[in-house]
């Protein structure tokens, strides 16, 4: 009977692609308030991030979405998610990201939403691709 509200599902941003080549001067990150989301993004670790956004890139065109489309529909797919908090800098990234839950028309048609694509196939694919799912022990003596 309990569900989560996650936030943040895009990483401040870095799902949305926009640092895969370093941190534009007009981003968040550029700000003197984010200097510790800018080294975030040029360490070692924010590296393999963008690796791994790479290689999540494909499962996003075969689902017909955007990867901020699939971070959110990624995390509604999960039993114990509620909802998902977004924070869009303007209307458009707002948009783009409900159509993660609805469809969408877009200039080259119409998109299907993304959350009914999240079989248990992609679920895993990109599980794989991620490498952090978490592991739960369940106590069944309760």
């Amino acid at each position: 009977g309990v569900g989560a509200m996650t936030w943040s599902p895009l990483a401040c941003g870095i799902i949305s692609g926009k640092y895969g080549n370093g941190v534009p001067e007009s981003s968040r990150a550029a700000l003197k308030c984010y200097q510790w989301l800018k080294e975030k993004i040029i360490s070692e670790e924010g590296r393999k991030q963008q690796v791994k956004l790479k290689d999540l890139s494909p499962i996003a065109e075969r689902l017909g979405c955007t990867l901020p489309q699939l971070a959110v529909a990624w995390c509604l797919r999960n039993e114990g998610v509620s909802s998902v908090l977004l924070g869009s800098s303007n209307p458009e990234q707002l948009i783009e990201n409900l159509g993660a839950i609805q469809a969408s028309a877009s200039a080259g048609g119409t998109s299907a939403e993304v959350l009914p694509k999240m079989t248990s196939h992609i679920v895993n694919e990109i599980d794989n691709i991620l490498g952090n799912k978490p592991y739960s022990k369940k106590d069944y003596r309760s």
